[in-house]
């Protein structure tokens, strides 16, 4: 059989060779332990992490010292929450975080949580009105992982820089996709994972800013005081070196991949939309990565037609909750029906996705979606 074709690029993405080129020393010759400061092993490791750290930071617009070396996204989420929450006080968050964000902040006692507009945007008003006196830390997502729509960071962060409270964000969809500054942007604390930029699985960052303030987190992980004291373990070196390259590939072909990619997409949705009646995009577009799309069929059950599309690699959320029965709260959240929600496909386009490969998944899905209202007509 051949290979389906991937559009699932929000769930992960594939392995860059040119990363898993640099990564390939790291498993053989170089294996040292970049904790060991008595020899060359460790030396010559301590100096890839080094490498990497300045690549993270530069695409972050960030210093290296600023970032931490975690095991992915939702680990740094919990650490930048649970680290930065733990002497109490209020949380504000939004209603279509991640599900990392969202039951990280259930285990603690006061939460606001904000709703967005049918846009999936969050008005930073909102924002500001759901801050209270002891408000310690708000959490808004830079780029949804299932719609796809980019909010107003840098107003929110500024909002944030002006009241004294701590602003994390949760990166991980948006690094390496459009141009960030964490400074510029007022953000103290940002998740990120290499393996939504064409970097290895079971490696991320949180950057921690140093100055004006200097954020101080309580750790999470104890046991040896690795990374600067806020996440001790056995540094993983060669995924951190993929991960350093995976930044130094985007930071260089950022623009270029975004322009193209959007051009894919719309290329998509034109086709969609022509063929295929009724059909919706969720989200704005207007604010929104270049490689999204988030399609609603009505009268067409989303799990029936991918099963009817084995050659097309889609999903109908977020890979975290593909397992569960309830429809996606991302979609609820921005005024979808049940029914709607379940009628709803995300299209994740990526580096190396091809117009004919946009090509076969438009008539496949337009084809399908036929077949499937023939046998079910919409009531």
């Amino acid at each position: 059989m051949q290979k389906p074709v991937y559009l699932d690029h929000h769930a992960t993405t594939p392995l860059d060779a040119r990363v898993l080129e640099a990564m390939l020393p790291y498993f053989g010759a170089k294996f040292g332990n970049a904790a060991s400061k008595t020899h060359s092993y460790g030396w010559e490791a301590e100096k890839a992490v080094d490498r990497a750290r300045q690549q993270v930071a530069e695409l972050a617009g960030a210093e290296a010292r600023e970032i931490v070396f975690t095991s992915g996204a939702t680990e740094s989420i919990n650490l930048a929450i649970k680290g930065a929450a733990a002497g109490g006080g209020h949380v504000v968050t939004v209603s279509t975080e991640h599900k990392a964000v969202l039951d990280t902040v259930k285990r603690l006692p006061r939460v606001t949580v904000v709703p967005v507009g049918t846009d999936g945007l969050v008005d930073p008003a909102a924002v500001r009105d759901a801050i209270e006196a002891d408000t310690v830390l708000v959490c808004v997502m830079y780029a949804n992982n299932e719609i796809g729509v980019i909010q107003a960071v840098r107003e929110i962060g500024e909002l944030c820089r002006e009241r004294g409270i701590w602003f994390h964000c949760d990166a991980a969809q948006a690094f390496g996709k459009i141009p960030m500054d964490a400074q510029r942007d007022d953000i103290h604390l940002m998740s990120l994972s290499a393996h939504k930029l064409y970097g290895p699985k079971g490696v991320g960052a949180l950057y921690v800013r140093r100055k004006d303030p200097r954020v101080r987190l309580d750790a999470q992980i104890d046991g040896g005081g690795h990374e600067f004291g806020m996440r001790s373990g056995t540094l993983n070196v060669p995924g951190i070196v993929g991960f350093g390259e995976a930044c130094a590939i985007a930071a260089r072909e950022m623009a270029e991949e975004s322009a193209r990619l959007l051009r894919l997409r719309e290329r998509l949705r034109a086709e969609i939309e022509a063929s295929v009646e009724g059909a919706r995009i969720n989200g704005s577009l207007e604010h929104r990565l270049a490689g999204n799309l988030n399609v609603t069929f009505p009268g067409v059950d989303a799990d029936a037609l991918l099963m009817n599309m084995p050659d097309l690699a889609l999903s109908t959320g977020s890979a975290c909750s593909s397992a569960t029965v309830e429809p996606s709260h991302v979609l609820r959240a921005i005024g979808l029906s049940t029914r709607d929600a379940r009628s709803s496909v995300r299209f994740g386009l990526g580096r190396f996705t091809t117009e004919e490969e946009i090509d076969y998944a438009a008539s496949r899905v337009i084809e399908s979606v036929r077949k499937l209202r023939a046998l079910a007509p919409i009531s």
